[in-house]
C-alpha cells in the first residue's frame, strides 16, 4: 500500500528558503555556483520524517440475530477510489484477495476480499473508506462509512438474513466457476454456494484434449467429493470445452460443459458426439453453456445437453459490458441486434431457451458465473434445487437434471403447481381438461410487483404481485392462480427485481410439463426456421477448418431440424 508523506522543515531549512526567495528579487547579486550552494543548503534542512501515521483497523462479521461470527464478502475503498484487501486477524483464519476488471468496460470492476467467520485486520493512512459486506444472496448488505484518524479502529458487521433457503429444502449451487478447488472452501462459506462446480479442465483449442491443455487449474484433482461441512460441497472433476482455435486458426466455436465425470477427459473437442459418450459413460451432465455461441444450436440435437445455463456468466453484480454479442438474436424476437442492453441479453437468452423446450428438448436450468474469470462473485448467479431437510450431494445432482429448481440473480421464487415442484410432468387424457392450481412466493431484496406465467415460450398472464415488508427488512407477496390445459404443454414462472440505474435481478423455475399421450407438443415453425438457419450459417462459417466427422455431425443437426419443421405449426 502506498503512503503518505510528511515533509518537515527545521527552523534553518526555513530560513534560508526564505532568503532564497528573497534572492529572486536580487539576483544580481549572485551568480552560478552561488544558486546552487544557497538551494543545496536549504534543501539540507528539510529531512523526511517517515509515513503519515495510520491506524490498524480490525472488525468482525457476524449474524445479527445470532450475534456468532460469519463468512462473508467484504468490499472497501477510500474516496478517491483506491481498493484495500483486509487480512485475517487470526491465525486459524483464512482471506482471499479478488481483483477483476473487464476488459472492455474500465467500470465493470470487482474488487473484494472473501473472509472466514473470523475477525479482519487492515492498516489504512488518515481518511474516510467506504465498507460495503454482503453475504451470498441470502443477507442484507452492509455498507459503513468510517473515518480513520491515528487512533486503532474497531468496527463490528451484523448481517441481518432475509431468506433462510435451506430451511425450506432450497440449496444453493454455481455449475460453472472456475476457481482453484483450494481457494473454494474459504469462497464457497462466504457466499454461502452449497455446491460448486470448478471447471479444472479446460481447453481452448480444438485438437487439444482437456487432459493435456495449458489452461488446466494445477493440482491432482481426484475424482473425490471435497466436503467442507455438513452442507458444503465441492467436486473437482469438471471441463469446460471453450473452443477459440479450429484448424489451427483464430475462429470460435463455443463453450460445452461436462460436469461431474470421473475421469480426465483425453478426447479432443470434435467430433462432439463421442465427448458426449464418454460423458455419459460416466455419469457426468452435459451443460450448454451459452446460448448465442456460433455451434450452440448446432450441439443441441447432437448431444441432448441436460442444462442449460439461464443465468449464465454475463450476468454480474457491477456493470453489464457485454456489448459485441457472438451471435445476434432473430428478428422474431424484437430484441434489437444483438449488442444491446442487460434486459435483451437475458430475454433472449430465456426464448432460445423457450424455443428449445417447444422442440421437445428437455434441458433444466443452471446457473454459472465463470468467477475466477470474470467480475462477478462467486454464486451471483445462482441455481437452487430441493431437496428436503437433509442435504446429499448425489440427490442435489439429480435434482438438478430433473429440474426440481428455480434460477436466481437475487429474488427467490418459490412456486408449485397442484402442490408439484418443478421439474414434474402431469399426464392428462385426450379431451379432458387439466385443472391447475399454480401457488408461490416471492421473496426479495426490492420489491416484485409481478410474476409472469411462461406456458409453450409466451407469456399467458401476469399476475400482480403486493409484496409486504418483512420483519427482516426484505418483501414477500404470495400468489395464486388456476390454468386449464387440453393439450401437452410445459409451464414455468419468472420474475424481475428492479434496481438502481436501470439494472434489475431476476428468477425463473424450471419447467412443469403436460403430456397428453398421442398429443405432442408441436414446435413453432418460426423457431425450427432459425435452428435450421443457423446450423446452415455455421456449416458455411467452419466446414473448410473442420475434420470430417464434425461436418458430418452438422450435417446431422440438420437433418434433426428438418425433421422437426416437418412437424411444426
Amino acid at each position: 500500500m502506498s503512503r503518505m508523506m510528511k515533509l518537515s522543515l527545521r527552523p534553518t531549512g526555513i530560513a534560508l528558503l526564505a532568503a532564497w526567495f528573497g534572492m529572486v528579487e536580487t539576483r544580481a547579486r549572485f551568480a552560478g555556483a552561488k544558486w546552487f550552494f544557497l538551494i543545496a543548503s536549504a534543501l539540507a534542512g528539510c529531512v523526511v520524517v517517515g509515513p503519515a501515521r495510520g491506524a490498524t483497523v480490525t472488525g468482525e462479521i457476524v449474524d445479527a440475530a445470532t450475534g456468532k461470527p460469519i463468512p462473508a464478502r467484504l468490499y472497501l475503498h477510500n474516496d478517491t477510489g483506491q481498493w484495500f484487501f483486509p487480512k485475517s486477524a487470526n491465525a486459524a483464519g483464512s482471506a482471499i484477495r479478488y481483483e477483476r476488471q473487464n476488459w472492455a468496460n474500465k467500470r465493470a470492476v470487482e474488487m473484494h476480499t472473501t473472509h472466514s467467520a473470523h475477525p479482519f485486520t487492515v492498516e489504512l493512512e488518515p481518511g474516510d473508506y467506504t465498507f460495503l459486506v454482503e453475504r451470498g444472496k441470502e443477507y442484507l448488505p452492509l455498507t459503513n462509512r468510517v473515518q480513520v484518524g491515528a487512533q486503532p479502529v474497531k468496527i463490528r458487521f451484523a448481517l441481518r438474513r432475509w431468506a433462510n433457503l435451506a430451511a425450506r429444502g432450497w440449496f444453493s449451487g454455481d455449475t460453472h466457476n472456475h476457481r482453484d478447488p483450494a481457494e473454494l472452501p474459504n469462497v464457497m462459506l462466504a457466499e454461502d454456494v452449497n455446491v460448486a462446480l470448478p471447471m479444472t479442465h479446460w481447453t481452448t483449442v480444438e485438437t487439444v484434449p482437456p487432459s493435456q491443455s495449458p489452461r488446466n487449474l494445477k493440482g491432482d484433482f481426484t475424482a473425490a467429493l471435497t466436503r467442507v461441512d455438513a452442507t458444503h460441497v465441492l467436486w473437482p472433476r469438471n471441463t469446460e470445452y471453450e473452443i477459440f482455435t479450429t484448424g489451427k486458426k483464430s475462429h470460435t466455436l463455443g463453450a460445452l460443459l461436462v460436469v461431474h465425470h470421473r475421469q480426465p477427459l483425453d478426447l479432443p473437442a470434435l467430433p462432439v458426439s463421442r465427448v458426449a459418450a464418454r460423458a455419459r459413460s460416466e455419469g457426468a451432465l452435459l451443460d450448454l453453456e451459452k446460448h448465442n455461441w456460433p455451434w450452440s444450436l448446432a450441439l443441441v440435437p447432437l448431444v441432448k445437453p441436460d442444462l442449460y445455463e439461464l443465468a449464465n456468466n454475463h450476468h454480474w453484480r457491477v456493470a453489464y459490458s457485454i456489448t459485441n454479442w457472438a451471435e445476434p438474436a432473430p428478428a422474431w424476437m424484437n430484441l434489437g441486434t444483438g449488442g444491446g442492453s442487460e434486459r435483451e441479453w437475458t430475454l433472449s437468452g430465456f426464448q432460445t431457451y423457450y424455443a428449445l423446450l417447444n422442440s421437445g428438448f428437455r434441458l433444466s436450468p443452471a446457473a454459472g458465473t465463470a468467477n475466477g474469470v470474470h467480475p462477478v462473485p462467486l454464486g451471483f448467479g445462482r441455481v437452487y434445487v430441493h431437496l428436503g431437510r437433509n442435504f446429499d450431494f448425489d440427490a442435489w445432482m439429480s435434482g438438478l437434471k430433473a429440474g426440481r429448481s428455480f434460477v436466481t440473480t437475487g429474488p427467490m421464487l418459490l412456486a408449485e403447481v397442484n402442490r408439484e415442484l418443478p421439474g414434474h410432468t402431469f399426464a392428462a387424457r385426450g379431451g379432458q381438461p387439466q385443472k391447475l392450481k399454480l401457488k408461490g412466493t416471492v421473496l426479495s431484496e426490492q420489491p416484485v410487483h409481478a410474476i409472469e406465467l411462461i406456458v409453450n415460450g409466451d407469456v399467458a398472464s401476469t399476475v400482480p404481485l403486493k409484496p409486504k415488508r418483512t420483519k427482516e427488512g426484505a418483501w414477500e407477496a404470495s400468489f395464486t392462480s388456476d390454468w386449464t390445459c387440453d393439450a401437452s404443454a410445459w409451464m414455468a414462472f419468472r420474475c424481475f427485481e428492479p434496481r438502481d440505474g436501470e439494472r434489475f435481478r431476476f428468477a425463473h423455475t424450471a419447467p412443469w410439463f403436460v403430456n397428453v399421450p398421442g398429443q405432442p407438443l408441436r414446435p413453432k415453425r418460426r423457431e425450427v426456421e432459425w435452428f435450421i438457419e443457423s446450423v446452415r450459417k455455421e456449416l458455411a462459417r467452419s466446414a473448410s477448418l473442420l475434420p470430417p466427422e464434425a461436418v458430418a455431425e452438422y450435417q446431422q443437426a440438420l437433418a434433426a431440424y428438418e425433421a422437426l419443421l416437418r412437424q411444426a405449426r
